[in-house]
């Protein structure tokens, strides 16, 4: 059994809704994959490369799985297309319904072809730093030889400014449970 963090996102409604009940509707699906034991709150995050986008909706979970690496990633792939997602169509880093990527395997280092884990993007993206610190800031990077933790404080630390670009969000329908809406200060406050 090997322990995953899965990455989420959204940013057009599919046929569960809005992007946040997209996540949540999707959240059960990863159960047919393994058994997800954490997940993280949702986070309203700015696009990064193709900005002319709306906002997305972020989280992460936390995956335990017997399978593969290559044969979760053709799980989350299918769960895409089952939310509207063709990854042959579109532009690189634009708008979508679904996008499911594999942050952490374990404690494995993959170059495959159509696959690398850890994330190559990880330790630069705030909208995966954030919420993957909220459920596993302890966790080693392999390669990096820093925790999840470490890498959201130095990349905190290198941005130098408050910024809106992660907002936690208010999510009935994610967690069941009321979230307060807060801020992401850039290292000014911390996120839990």
């Amino acid at each position: 059994m090997q322990t995953a963090y899965i990455g989420m996102g959204a940013n057009l409604a599919s046929w569960a809704g809005a992007p946040a009940a997209t996540l949540a509707a999707a959240a059960p699906k990863l159960e047919s994959l393994g058994r997800v034991t954490c997940r993280s709150s949702l986070y309203s995050t700015a696009p990064v490369g193709f900005a002319a986008q709306p906002r997305f909706v972020n989280a992460v979970v936390e995956l335990e799985t017997e399978l593969e690496p290559q044969e979760l990633l053709e799980g989350l792939q299918a769960i895409e297309l089952e939310f509207g997602r063709d990854r042959s169509a579109g532009i690189a880093n634009g708008p979508r319904t679904l996008d499911l990527d594999i942050l952490l395997f374990g404690e494995q280092k993959i170059s495959e072809p159509g696959l690398e884990v850890p994330h190559p993007r990880l330790s630069e993206r705030a909208f995966v730093l954030v919420p993957l610190n909220e459920i596993a800031p302890a966790v080693v990077v392999p390669g990096a030889a820093k925790t999840v933790g470490q890498l959201l404080t130095r990349l905190i630390e290198a941005t130098k400014a408050v910024s809106d670009a992660v907002v936690r969000v208010r999510s009935e329908v994610w967690a069941g449970r009321a979230i307060a809406s807060e801020a992401f200060k850039g290292g000014n406050e911390k996120i839990r």
